[in-house]
């Protein structure tokens, strides 16, 4: 395996480049849409197998971003960024998983005959040209490329230089595989520098780029969203809460709230807020704070929950509507069902919110109030994931409401034409 890509300096022409990159990506997406499924599967199935068999390589590249980085970035955002073997095959697997899907492409969604003969066909398309802007957690490359090969899009991955090696890297193995089924190498384009005045120039070549999709931090994306002159899918923030119910069974809310905080800390679906009913907050506070203290967890609380919990701190309005990716949770007793729906509308950024409860009414009360892209009922906010929920993988999650919302697969990077058949017909006056 060897980089295809050459970084370019950037005192080089960056308008120029750039454009070339969505001149070629534009040429590859007629390409890509009328590609044969066997074609995209296959493309998916062999970088599969190829990410597999270079695992000591990336590892090595991926070693080298690590190193550089780690002494500037939190664990939690070390932890984003580092790959295992464990990492690259469960990236392998997703790559298989979009290949056992369904294509999209040139799908019937709707169907009817006029009573005038004509044939009325509304037909999955893909989107065309994705611009997609990222940083850290280099696994995302992989399922980024596959997601959109699959689904005939051409892509532009600007990855952060954090893990400029590590994508260098996976990009060539992704790319060296689409030649093999006759699929333009230009399908998948690494942008092959890190000046951040490149993303600007591309977030301007609307005549090339459909949609643009940031993945990061909250500045990346608002910036992304500011300049880009094409349709943006996005999600700000991951503000994600947990809610125990009076009615909750506590040992398994334990278990959610840990879960759903420490399991990967520096993720958007990790809970950053716990909201808990007063009726079980006595009961339930001080054995959750200890099972998360274990887990390095720091609390802060309103008033009640610090007199429950003797080390938790005082939370301010910022720790409530705050995204902190780390081993922080802010924590709330709340009075009721609708009183931690108000907390969640207030504070909440529409991303992920769970509710633990035996009350089916309560559960359902709170899944039609809570305006959010997933509700989960008695499990982890984790779970909002697009390989958890069946898409194979995902490219992000979105909480806009028009054209996607949730995790975005391979439905979601496609839109739709209307194909009219007909035998002559011709419109009277």
């Amino acid at each position: 395996m060897s980089a295809v890509v050459e970084l370019i300096e950037p005192t080089e022409d960056l308008t120029g480049y750039c454009r070339h990159l969505g001149q070629k990506a534009r040429e590859a997406s007629r390409s890509l849409a009328t590609a044969r499924g066997a074609q995209k599967n296959g493309w998916l199935l062999h970088a599969a197998e190829n990410l597999g068999k270079h695992i000591p390589t990336l590892i090595e590249a991926n070693a080298r971003d690590v190193s550089a980085n780690e002494a500037t970035l939190s664990s939690a955002q070390v932890d984003r960024l580092r790959l295992t073997p464990d990492r690259i095959r469960a990236a392998a697997e997703g790559l298989r998983e979009v290949a056992a899907l369904p294509d999209p492409v040139g799908r019937v969604l709707d169907s009817n005959v006029r009573p005038n003969g004509l044939q009325v066909h509304k037909v999955g398309v893909p989107l065309g040209v994705i611009f997609f802007v990222y940083e850290s957690r280099p696994n995302v490359t992989v399922d980024a490329a596959g997601l959109c090969v699959k689904s005939g899009n051409a892509i532009i991955l600007r990855g952060g230089k954090e893990a400029l090696h590590t994508n260098v890297a996976l990009h060539a193995l992704l790319q060296e595989s689409l030649a093999p089924f006759d699929l333009p190498k230009e399908a998948v384009q690494l942008v092959a520098t890190i000046d951040r005045a490149a993303v600007g120039h591309l977030l301007r070549l609307n005549q090339y780029i459909d949609l643009a999709i940031p993945r990061g931090g909250e500045s990346l994306i608002r910036r992304v969203a500011a300049e880009a002159t094409m349709p943006v899918l996005k999600h700000f923030n991951g503000n994600c809460h947990v809610y125990v119910d009076a009615s909750a069974d506590l040992d398994m809310a334990q278990r959610i709230v840990v879960n759903a905080k420490c399991q990967r800390p520096g993720v958007c679906n990790a809970a950053e807020s716990l909201l808990v009913h007063r009726d079980v907050a006595v009961e339930f506070l001080p054995r959750a704070a200890r099972a998360l203290r274990q887990r390095g967890v720091e609390l802060r609380g309103c008033p009640a929950t610090c007199d429950l919990v003797a080390d938790a701190k005082p939370a301010t309005e910022e720790d409530y509507a705050m995204e902190f990716l780390d081993l922080i949770l802010s924590v709330k007793v709340v009075d009721s069902l609708d009183a931690a729906i108000d907390h969640i509308d207030r504070y909440g950024s529409k991303h992920t919110e769970a509710i633990i409860a035996r009350d089916l009414e309560a559960a359902q009360r709170f899944t039609t109030g809570v305006d959010s892209s997933a509700v989960l009922v008695n499990a982890s906010t984790r779970f909002n994931d697009g390989y958890e929920f069946g898409l194979g993988a995902e490219i992000g999650i979105s909480t806009d409401k028009f054209h996607a919302r949730g995790p975005c697969g391979l439905q979601e990077l496609t839109t739709y034409k209307y194909v009219v058949h007909g035998h002559g017909q011709i419109r009277g006056e």
